[in-house]
């Protein structure tokens, strides 16, 4: 598994709430954009996805693919946080 990275870290430390869909580890500016132009404006919509899909990673990979053009390591990066992130809270 690759290192997580500061801001992997820093979302999976705290309850996710209202924060950014730029918040999530593999989510800059460009693939953000690309979220929130279809309606994911929010972090815990793009975790809704993630349960919605079971937490399967292959098909929630091909998702962000799919709605916001994410590449390999930035499909993994991000579904690796909302994995974390789930197995610390849920």
């Amino acid at each position: 598994m690759s290192s997580t990275t500061q801001k992997h870290k820093s979302f999976v430390a705290e309850p996710m709430g209202e924060k950014n869909v730029k918040s999530l580890a593999g989510i800059g500016v460009a693939l953000g954009r690309g979220l929130e132009e279809k309606g994911f404006d929010k972090s815990y919509k793009v975790f809704g996805q993630f349960l919605a899909m079971d937490k399967d990673e292959g098909q929630f990979r091909g998702w962000l693919k799919d709605t916001c053009g994410a590449n390999s390591k930035q499909q993994g990066d991000c579904y690796g946080c909302l994995r974390e992130w789930s197995e610390n809270y849920l």
